[in-house]
């Protein structure tokens, strides 16, 4: 990858006169993406189509070669593909989690402490972008691994184009990363011009990596929409699929229609650094304001690109440790749906405060709050099949119990934020860092880890510790609570978010330290958990 990265850029420096850094970067990135493809060989099947030849699908390992060596490999099985994204997702949060827990370590106390403020905003910046990936490769694996298997396909429709999708997602990782070390970047995850246009070389890097994060996704969300649309076993209507599948579907959904978006503009930002183009910079007339519309009209979304699946795993394993059926399966899948289209129509509640144009903030404001009568009914559904259940704590339930009683957390301080008179004094604060974990938390990874701990053996063929499956829990959902209302409680007091030092006057000291020290017990439970697979 590093060699067709330095074939590409020195090809610009060497062809273009002139200082055409950013113009390396963009070409050498593209580059390095389609060497590592050709290297990992997932370009070789469509390479021997183009001169006529007709290679079989590859599954199990290379030949001579042990079983776990298809994991490293190019395969086109869906279930080693779930397993591929599972275990890069795992890493990539652990990566994404050593970041926030050396800038907690900063933030413990007033004062710069071992960070500098260059180096804080890269560590910022790459938690929130790394973090986001890891839980897209999340949604990867359990979709990947238990959509086929829960509709009775024997696989994906497009299994070559199903490895592309994992093997694709690896690069921008790679990038990202190497962002940090090149210049790094203090945009945030959301890389807002003009901040974007100016910034260290590092800032190309990062908005290349996130933009071809996408092909991903969108060559993910084909495979599963096909699958749904066409690949049910016989007698299998859509009322009668999984509720899981109907909350991967309505994921899918969103990727594949809401992603070109967040590319264009990133793109966009991407092409006005190497070429001198304008788009954003108002400078030479360009619109910052459009970025934000385009970068929102996907990442708001996404939100729901995260949390759909996690809420479906919800739905599925409480029917389990109730011992009784779901409540309102047609009402809970179609608010699946329902969820869907309604993200499509609030991104700009993340711009209350961006200068857009007046009239709109009122219809935006409305359709952010009927977020919740989707999201409701899957709420009112669970406490109804919860209620009267014969319940059984195993660490999934404890899990799932967990995901649903932070994810309230989230929705409960949602419409605080989508609500124009108090998102105005919160939106740039801890407040919003508060409410925005507590959805994921929520919405996604407790929900994840409920998913790990009950499909765990049957992926496997062991099964964990159930005592230490309690400690994980016992140690990370309480500490992510203390955590959450830390932050929103600094956020009140009014600490701002993406800031690298704050007055001791403002008085969040107290808070700054519990944070940290919540932070740390998660990541100790995290621990258990990776010792106990």
């Amino acid at each position: 990858m590093a060699i067709f990265y330095a074939i590409g850029y020195y090809l610009i420096k060497a062809t273009v006169p002139g200082d055409m850094v950013d113009l390396g970067i963009f070409v050498g990135s593209i580059f390095s993406v389609i060497g590592f493809l050709l290297f990992a060989g997932v370009l070789t099947d469509w390479l021997k189509w183009i001169v006529g030849q007709r290679p079989p699908l590859k599954h199990g390992p290379p030949q001579g070669r042990p079983e776990w060596t298809r994991y490293i490999n190019v395969d086109v099985n869906h279930k080693v593909i779930g397993i591929q994204y599972g275990i890069t997702g795992l890493f990539v949060f652990l990566v994404g989690g050593i970041f926030a827990l050396t800038f907690r370590l900063e933030l413990a106390q007033p004062g710069m402490q071992f960070l500098t403020y260059k180096g804080y905003n890269t560590l910022f910046s790459a938690h929130g972008i790394v973090m986001i990936v890891s839980i897209l490769l999340g949604v990867g694996a359990m979709s990947n691994y238990l959509v086929p298997l829960m509709v009775g396909a024997s696989d994906m429709p497009f299994p070559r184009l199903n490895a592309f999708s994992y093997w694709v997602s690896i690069p921008p990782i790679v990038l990202v990363l190497a962002a940090m070390v090149v210049g790094g970047w203090d945009t945030g995850w959301v890389g807002y011009p003009t901040l974007s246009l100016r910034g260290p070389i590092g800032t190309q890097l990062f908005l290349m990596g996130f933009y071809l994060v996408g092909f991903s996704s969108i060559a993910s969300a084909i495979n599963i929409i096909t699958t749904v649309a066409f690949m049910r076993a016989p007698g299998m209507s859509l009322f009668r699929m999984p509720i899981f599948v109907w909350a991967a579907l309505a994921a899918a959904l969103i990727q594949f229609t809401a992603t070109q978006t967040v590319g264009v503009s990133l793109s966009l930002s991407a092409a006005e650094r190497a070429f001198g183009m304008t788009f954003f910079n108002p400078v030479n007339g360009g619109q910052p304001i459009l970025y934000q519309h385009l970068f929102w009209f996907y990442s708001h979304p996404v939100v729901y690109v995260f949390i759909l699946p996690g809420l479906g795993v919800i739905s599925e394993l409480l029917p389990v440790f109730s011992r009784k059926p779901l409540f309102g399966y047609k009402w809970i899948a179609l608010s699946s749906l329902g969820i869907a289209l309604v993200g499509f129509l609030v991104w700009a509640h993340h711009m209350f405060v961006s200068g857009m144009d007046d009239s709109l903030r009122i219809p935006f404001m409305v359709s952010t709050l009927f977020v919740a009568i989707p999201t409701g009914v899957k709420f009112f559904s669970w406490v109804a099949t919860l209620w009267e259940g014969k319940l059984s704590f195993e660490t999934p339930m404890l899990f799932t119990l967990g995901a649903i009683s932070v994810f309230l957390i989230g929705g409960i301080t949602g419409p605080i934020l989508g609500t124009i008179p108090s998102n105005m004094p919160l939106h740039d604060s801890y407040w919003v860092v508060g409410h925005f974990h507590a959805t994921m938390f929520g919405g996604f990874v407790f929900a994840y880890f409920a998913a790990i701990y009950y499909w765990y053996p049957k992926v496997t063929g062991r099964m964990y510790n159930e005592v230490l499956g309690k400690w994980h829990f016992w140690l990370m959902v309480p500490g992510f609570w203390v955590m959450s209302f830390g932050q929103m409680s600094a956020g009140i007091a009014g600490m701002r978010r993406r800031i690298a030092d704050y007055d001791p006057a403002l008085g969040v000291t107290g808070q700054q330290i519990l944070i940290t020290i919540a932070a740390f017990v998660i990541a100790w439970s995290v621990m258990i958990f990776v010792y106990n697979l």
